[in-house]
């Protein structure tokens, strides 16, 4: 019996033999050679050993799995602005410009180029992003929650206690729930009202000798309607003065612009409103509405934000240059007034005769082809844990292969260069075009045709 194991075994080919079977592969040499290691030990354990020409594609499928999973550039078709699955926010062009200037070479990032001697870092974008929020001061860390962690823990240094509205404990993207980051940091929630309704009152019985702070928590990601109330944060500011507590309000989406311009009636408060309101610290994403790369924005009073930075768990979550670079030319041209530069935004306000225009031209390139093609309506959400009572209409690419399902199409053009992602619905498989850059559209073209004549090619095969 262990004998006729190791005859088995032995059919096993070689990892040289695997290579060399496998031809070229766009990816570092050692990563293939420790894949089909790893896919070889794996047949071994199993007993079962198949032919040498199954195992090569085998290590073929699990190497595509491998380099699919690469931090690459996609297509968004989907509808969703601020999708986090594909990056959120796009970077504007100066901001791409900035990275690649400053990324590239030495920078003065912490360098005093007037005196010659160690400067400090972010200078100038915290005094840009606290003049944007109509802020004494501000600073930036890694992301929103990094905020909200370094906030809560350095004003429980002393007092455990935060108070919260039962009807804030909100859950974000990938199961994190507001609650227990902020426990991670040690503190004690007190939470206050019910899930539907928080009274001030509620509020003020909570505050006690053991209160550190009041935060309000925007409901970005849900909204709740019917036998509700919430207290204003004027009103909740105006009893933190009272009682001599600080009081923080995190804003999630970090909204710049008001959103009703984009003509979507639902309101998303800004920085400056909550700091004008009395909150006398906010936080908010810089990859978000604000149209940035990820960060953690926070803006208020001058005597906070010092003693923020001074916390040692601000080092562990400060910024690089790159982050710097990106975020400084975005908050310039919000201060300039060019915020529609910014993709994010821009996708907002492109018009519906654009957009079908748009379509009508991929439509007209794509005749021909075995598709049944409709130009279709599409509703956009602003996407991010923003606006969610609020879509936008838009335009839509509407496919109907006829040579595959429509599963196995969406999944072709995922595997296309550079990778197109859209929905299905209705049993079409859509592409926004609201979320797809114009210059993007030739692109979409290419993929939807080699598409076709690969699943084309499959169908041969599978007849044969």
């Amino acid at each position: 019996m262990h004998k006729r194991v190791s005859l088995s075994r032995r059919a096993i080919p070689s990892v040289t033999k695997v290579l060399d079977s496998l031809g070229k592969i766009d990816l570092p040499r050692p990563l293939i050679v420790d894949l089909v290691r790893r896919e070889l030990s794996k047949i071994r354990a199993s007993g079962k050993i198949p032919e040498c020409r199954s195992i090569v594609d085998l290590v073929r499928i699990s190497l595509e799995q491998l380099r699919a999973s690469r931090l690459q550039p996609v297509i968004n078709g989907t509808g969703i602005v601020i999708h986090t699955n594909v990056g959120r926010a796009p970077l504007a062009s100066a901001a791409v410009r900035a990275l690649s200037e400053v990324g590239s070479a030495y920078s003065n990032l912490e360098y005093d180029l007037v005196t010659g001697n160690r400067g400090h870092r972010g200078a100038y974008i915290e005094n840009a992003l606290a003049l944007l929020c109509g802020a004494e001061s501000a600073a930036v860390v890694n992301n929103c929650a990094a905020a909200l962690v370094l906030i809560v823990q350095h004003f429980t240094r002393t007092k455990p206690e935060v108070v919260i509205s039962r009807g804030e404990l909100v859950q974000i993207g990938g199961g994190f729930r507001i609650g227990e980051i902020l426990e991670a940091t040690g503190a004690k929630l007190r939470e206050v009202g019910a899930t539907n309704k928080t009274t001030l009152a509620d509020y003020a019985r909570a505050i006690s000798s053991k209160t550190a702070m009041i935060l309000k928590v925007h409901r970005s990601n849900f909204f709740m309607s019917g036998f509700v109330e919430s207290p204003s944060s004027a009103a909740i500011a105006a009893l933190a003065r009272k009682k001599r507590v600080p009081f923080a309000e995190d804003l999630g989406s970090g909204a710049i612009v008001a959103t009703e311009q984009f003509g979507i009636p639902e309101h998303e408060p800004t920085p400056a409103e909550a700091l004008n309101d009395g909150a006398d610290l906010v936080c908010f994403s810089g990859d978000k509405l604000f149209g940035g790369p990820q960060a953690g924005i926070i803006a208020g009073k001058k005597r906070f934000i010092a003693a923020l930075k001074r916390d040692p768990l601000f080092r562990a979550l400060r910024c690089d240059k790159l982050i710097f670079a990106a975020l400084q030319s975005t908050v310039d041209l919000h201060l300039n007034d060019s915020s529609s530069e910014i993709p994010a935004i821009a996708f907002l306000q492109i018009s519906k005769d654009e957009l079908r225009a748009r379509a009508a031209a991929i439509f007209g390139r794509l005749r021909g082809l075995p598709l049944q093609i409709v130009i279709g309506r599409g509703t956009v959400k602003v996407g991010g844990g923003t606006l969610p009572r609020s879509v936008m209409s838009s335009v839509t690419i509407d496919i109907l292969p006829e040579n595959c399902t429509v599963r196995d199409f969406a999944t072709t053009l995922r595997r296309s260069s550079p990778p197109v992602i859209g929905h299905i619905a209705n049993e079409r498989f859509k592409l926004d075009l609201r979320t797809i850059f114009p210059q993007q559209d030739d692109a979409v073209v290419d993929a939807i045709r080699a598409a076709c004549a690969r699943t084309a090619g499959n169908r041969e095969s599978e007849d044969e």
